[in-house]
């Protein structure tokens, strides 16, 4: 059997916050918790299980492929709930989206300042 990826575990300064952030944004479901975990699931089954670390918090990248109407809606949060966006993962082009790859893409940030960037094409 070939390997899938199955869940990883994203440090956070709320989990709760960051799951319930992960979920409107991603269209995520809440998956059942535990112990130090909030748990959400994306597709395919993946799981992103949220935690809150003893430590400093250092910035991760994490990307997600969503189709065009997944795009406009995550757009149209982002303005509703005032979340900047930006065109480039330097974060100089602010309310902009790209158009490299053939599709669209932008760059945000998560409650926990984790860079995240939507594409609706893969880079492959």
């Amino acid at each position: 059997m070939p390997a899938t990826f199955n869940h990883t575990i994203i440090a956070a300064k709320d989990r709760n916050v960051s799951a319930r952030f992960y979920c409107d944004i991603l269209e995520a479901e809440p998956a059942r918790s535990w112990g130090p975990f909030t748990n959400i699931t994306v597709a395919g089954g993946v799981m992103l299980q949220f935690a809150q670390p003893p430590v400093e918090i250092q910035m991760q990248h994490y990307a997600f492929l969503v189709d065009e109407a997944h795009f406009d809606r995550a757009l149209s949060r982002f303005t509703e709930d005032a979340i900047e966006y930006w065109a480039d993962p330097q974060l100089t082009r602010a309310g902009e989206t790209n158009t490299e790859h053939g599709g669209r893409g932008v760059y945000f940030l998560d409650p926990a300042g984790h860079g995240l960037e939507l594409i609706t094409r893969p880079y492959f």
